[in-house]
């Protein structure tokens, strides 16, 4: 089993889903989308992921800002509405007879191209959209053992030739830094920014602990985290120190305690960082009060 932020309990439902795929459903192993497509050609799209629990989206709000926010920076022109995407939804739920821990993606791609190439101009179709939903599960290993973080040599890139915020497609230099960091025997990768500082992690938002204080990045050089921006705001509400500032792998290696964000684990707790151990061996205290807040925000989430 792979172990990590996205490490998922087995559950055999999931090799019966349908898929979701420009307002049909296909079953899992018959989901199929062109070779044209430009997702598969440059990786040129868009994607947003949320959780369900209890049969209500969970911060759909803030992931569908931030899916117009991208499809809006990268000039793709959404064919249908907020409302009707979420009616969509809905109906991959209710089709895969769905209601708890389930965790659903949407991506949208600009559409088919004519021929291989770059060019948006040579996209002969609307954008393409599917809706994935599967019975996932977070696994309790990673949760309670914490996990194990490697520096990567791969930096996250200036907002110039492509905004780290942005929730695009396009992930490669993230696998690539994930990939060394497994060459290395970690689980996850840390990646720093242009300029050295503490960025984030290839696929979850990065915190540390010092002396009871919160730190994270600025946030000009980390992905857009919607679990991020909820942890802050816990900070804030709960009058615990919270700062977005720089700091480098000097700090970092002194940590009391370090967690990382992200919509499917939630908070997970690392423990190592490049062979040096943080905190204990599992998670701090900070991290696990502000875990128990951030369930106590979905629960408010999905009052009715």
């Amino acid at each position: 089993m792979v172990k990590g932020t996205h490490q998922a309990k087995e559950d055999p439902r999931n090799k019966d889903i349908q898929i979701f795929i420009n307002g049909t459903f296909h079953a899992r192993d018959q989901a199929k989308i062109s070779v044209f497509d430009s997702g598969y050609l440059v990786g040129d799209g868009v994607w947003e992921a949320f959780r369900v629990h209890e049969g209500k989206l969970v911060f759909i709000d803030q992931h569908l800002d931030r899916l117009w926010q991208s499809a809006k920076v990268t000039g793709i022109d959404l064919p249908f509405s907020r409302e009707a995407l979420i009616d969509d939804i809905r109906k991959t739920l209710e089709v895969n007879d769905m209601h708890d821990h389930i965790h659903v993606r949407v991506m949208v791609t600009r559409g088919i191209k004519k021929t291989p190439s770059q060019d948006p101009r040579l996209t002969i179709s609307g954008p393409n959209l599917v809706i994935i939903a599967e019975h996932k599960q977070a696994a309790s290993e990673s949760k309670n053992q914490g996990i194990r973080l490697f520096t990567s040599t791969f930096r996250r890139g200036s907002p110039d030739y492509l905004d780290p915020r942005l929730n695009c497609h396009s992930k490669l230099h993230e696998v690539q830094a994930l990939i060394q960091a497994i060459e290395a025997g970690a689980d996850e990768a840390l990646m720093l920014d242009v300029n050295g500082f503490v960025s984030t992690c290839n696929a979850t938002n990065f915190f540390m602990v010092k002396a009871g204080e919160v730190w994270t990045s600025t946030g000009q050089y980390c992905m857009n985290g919607i679990t991020r921006s909820n942890v802050i705001q816990i900070c804030e509400s709960k009058k615990v120190p919270c700062y977005q500032k720089n700091f480098s792998l000097f700090d970092v290696y002194g940590a009391d305690e370090a967690f990382v964000t992200g919509t499917f684990g939630g908070l997970t707790p690392v423990v190592n960082i490049d062979g040096k151990p943080i905190g204990g061996i599992e998670a701090g205290p900070v991290t696990r009060q502000l875990s128990t807040w951030y369930e106590e925000l979905i629960l408010q989430a999905i009052q009715p």
